[in-house]
């Protein structure tokens, strides 16, 4: 953190950086290292300060990474990090029921097995990647980080971009990327829209220690007023994400402990035995928000900045690091001819890449919210018919578990393990 740009910065001067990413959260992270192994001169501005951001009890989440982003991870250095707080996912069982009754007798299960490629993926808690991103990000000398400060203002012309912070101090570039999440600042300042709604629903979010071990196996059970993902941890422990009703949610996050748990339990089931809760409770609003263009003139967004979906599938992180990878790569090829990478020619290439998949986990992710997250007796006799066939047909059970580790679809090189 003693580097003189840096210094400079603070200071009110203008200081040139060839890409600028706003948003130093995971996506921006993993951005600013993927690009930063290519050659590229990279600053990175976050509103948080770094002690906040590297402070274990700063965020309840944990990630389910596919086997194709833990792929990207180790590309780009960061894996070795984490490595020995994550857990490997070796099956999936996705059930449909009531709470406190069980669920139906058609299910659906998934075993890595079926794919030969080692486990579908990973669960690592937000407190042990955020630290290991920014420890990795303060290694890399193409890397310039200004914590604290927020962006008011941005400025585009034929020949670079210009990024004014709160502070009076302005950094220029050839291009922005927005990491900015759902309510990306970048976006709106280059006038681009959002389509989407509001689910009525909240996550909650919380830890659990339990009496029995769970071998690696996720489960997501859907009941009318949302899904609850049991995801595996290390250890006897694991990440509860559970989804109620907006209203009723507000209200069971206020309950004291042994209150709260006696609401859970119904849900969860004693198939790990006692369970209790692990730390602090978060709850976090769901809601579709798509952006309507990826890009603008000199200027990019990535992750929840360009898409935010509903959790029911633990696919927002990495569909954001598909983002990465793609944009990585379109940047660096681009570089190596020659072209300006912050043209619009250049930009549409990612956009094309990522526009279609994004869409169509969106609008996959959206049609099964609404598929379970509802008791219509028609409705649920489809879908346990259709959880019975897909269950019982191994192709399609392979299918289903090469999409859950992302190995499907024209995938970068970065999540295929591969240098750019």
């Amino acid at each position: 953190m003693d580097n003189p740009e840096r210094a400079r910065i603070l200071q009110g001067m203008t200081q040139a950086s060839k890409i600028l990413i706003v948003g130093g959260g995971l996506n921006g992270a993993a951005l600013a290292l993927a690009l930063a192994q290519t050659g590229h001169s990279v600053c990175v501005i976050d509103t948080l300060g770094e002690k906040v951001r590297k402070n274990a009890a700063f965020d309840g989440r944990s990630y389910a990474l596919a086997l194709a982003s833990k792929r990207l991870l180790d590309a780009i250095g960061v894996w070795e990090r984490v490595e020995d707080h994550a857990q490997p996912m070796l099956e999936i069982k996705v059930t449909d029921g009531h709470a406190g009754i069980g669920p139906s007798p058609f299910f659906m299960h998934f075993d890595h097995t079926e794919i030969e490629e080692g486990p579908m993926g990973y669960m690592v808690e937000d407190r042990h990647l955020r630290r290991a991103f920014l420890e990795a990000m303060a290694q890399d000398k193409a890397i310039t980080q200004i914590n604290g400060r927020t962006v008011v203002s941005q400025q585009v012309d034929a020949t670079g971009v210009t990024l004014k912070l709160d502070d009076g101090a302005s950094v220029v570039g050839h291009l922005i990327v927005g990491c900015d999440g759902r309510s990306s600042g970048t976006a709106s300042r280059a006038g681009i829209k959002r389509t989407g709604w509001d689910y009525g629903q909240t996550a909650l979010v919380c830890a659990i220690e339990h009496e029995l071990p769970h071998h690696g196996i996720a489960h997501q059970f859907f009941m009318p007023p949302g899904p609850l993902a049991i995801l595996p941890l290390t250890g006897n422990r694991s990440s509860i994400v559970w989804s109620e009703r907006t209203e009723v949610a507000q209200r069971i996050n206020t309950l004291p402990e042994a209150e709260y748990l006696q609401v859970l339990r119904p849900r969860f089931g004693d198939f790990l035995g006692d369970i209790r809760l692990q730390g602090d409770r978060f709850t976090y609003p769901l809601n579709l928000t798509i952006a309507n263009s990826f890009i603008s003139d000199r200027l990019a967004l990535v992750g929840d900045a360009a898409h935010g979906m509903h959790p029911i599938a633990g696919q927002g992180l990495n569909a954001g690091l598909r983002d990465v990878g793609a944009l990585a790569e379109v940047l660096t090829l681009a570089g190596r001819r020659g072209e300006d990478i912050g043209s619009v020619l250049v930009l549409e290439r990612y956009q094309e890449w990522r526009r279609f998949d994004t869409a169509s986990l969106a609008m996959a992710t959206d049609m099964f919210n609404k598929l379970f997250s509802n008791d219509n007796p028609l409705l649920r006799l489809g879908r346990d018919i259709g959880m019975g066939i897909v269950g019982s047909l191994p192709g399609l059970r392979r299918g289903f578990v090469r999409e859950a580790a992302g190995l499907t679809g024209d995938l970068p090189k970065l999540l295929q393990g591969r240098p750019i």
